[in-house]
């Protein structure tokens, strides 16, 4: 069972990744966490903006830097960030009423992760086997959110169990690394298979899908997904949008679908539901009371024996009135009833009668 304090952390948490490092464009990044901080008050969610942190000095081999055949080295030095402008964003998240997260993708970035007191830690599929990584995140005792992307079984069970060793909270996305995502291209009858290999854990569904903000909530949700990552853009200065991004207006949809699926999706899913008073009442028109088929005296004792013989069931059931429901073996009238009477609660002893709350029940429902 999941526990309380990772429900805490994780449960109905969206994962806002700032695409590309905003392609290093400060004042840009400072848009979409304003424009997108703005999106989630509006809709009452709760948000966490993901910044990528690379040691660019370090992560790319001395002999290729400026290697511009090789898109990743392109984007990668294209869209440094200073430590100071990290900090400002940052800064502008937390003052936007968001929470502040990064996904480290190097030892040394761990180590900024820890500078800036980041409350939670996000790892990359492509990473969740890079161990002396994990070792590093591990030290820093903050909550981690991973990806499962293409990894294996395996590679997946000693993730978790590494850090279920170490008592850090953890929660599990399945996630497709496919960039853009088709619809065909989902798998999300993974989130069942998530929560039943890893009970304790918050399961979610990181996706890069580009063509649907609504449909693949309603359905992860309804799935047990619980919590939700995207990257997130702005059209801004004419620089184009990657299909995999989401802007401002379909982020809404996609919390609108939240909504709605908590909506649909109603209460507990461990539990027998209550019951509404307003559906008891539809329901009780539904009942039929018991009527007496012919007059019957003061002392007759009831058994299901002879019930056909002597009583029939019938609409509407009135307040007070005995119905389908009850089993009456062994009990007796208390008064003379005519034929077409109704059978009361006044006209027996036994529970019924007897019991406070059952008679309390009774005396409510029906016309």
């Amino acid at each position: 069972m999941v526990s309380q304090n990772d429900r805490l952390i994780f449960e109905n948490l969206f994962v806002l990744e700032l695409a590309n490092n905003h392609w290093g464009n400060l004042k840009r990044g400072l848009k979409i966490v304003r424009d997108f901080a703005t999106v989630a008050r509006v809709n009452s969610v709760r948000v966490a903006i993901k910044l990528q942190f690379r040691d660019v000095d370090s992560f790319i081999h001395p002999s290729f830097k400026g290697f511009t055949e090789s898109r990743y080295i392109k984007k990668t030095e294209a869209t440094k960030l200073s430590i100071d402008e990290f900090k400002i964003l940052i800064d502008e998240v937390v003052n936007c009423g968001c929470i502040p997260m990064a996904t480290p993708f190097d030892e040394a970035s761990v180590g900024l992760c820890g500078t800036f007191d980041l409350p939670i830690i996000k790892i990359a599929s492509s990473d969740i086997a890079t161990w002396p990584l994990l070792e590093k995140i591990a030290d820093l005792n903050k909550p981690v959110i991973i990806s499962t992307g293409g990894a294996t079984e395996k590679t997946i069970d000693d993730c978790v169990k590494f850090f279920e060793h170490r008592n850090i909270p953890l929660a599990i996305n399945h996630c497709v690394s496919l960039y853009p995502s088709e619809d065909s291209e989902l798998e999300l009858n993974q989130i069942d298979y998530l929560k039943e290999r890893y009970p304790n854990h918050i399961i979610g569904f990181s996706t890069h899908e580009m063509t649907d903000w609504e449909n693949s909530m309603l359905l992860s949700y309804g799935k047990g997904a619980r919590t939700w990552e995207r990257h997130i853009d702005i059209d801004y200065e004419n620089v184009p949008v990657s299909k995999y991004c989401s802007l401002p207006h379909q982020a809404d949809t996609w919390f609108k679908a939240f909504h709605k699926s908590k909506e649909m999706c109603g209460g507990s899913n461990t539990s027998r539901r209550n019951v509404s008073v307003k559906e008891r009442r539809y329901l009780d028109e539904l009942v039929r009371g018991v009527y007496a088929k012919k007059e019957l005296k003061k002392g007759y004792v009831f058994s299901s024996k002879t019930f056909d013989r002597d009583f029939y069931l019938a609409i509407p059931l009135h307040k007070g009135q005995l119905s389908c429901r009850e089993i009456i073996n062994g009990e007796s009238l208390t008064v003379d009833i005519s034929q077409d009477d109704q059978l009361t609660i006044d006209h027996i002893d036994g529970p019924y009668r007897e019991n406070e709350s059952l008679r309390k029940f009774i005396l409510e429902r029906g016309k």
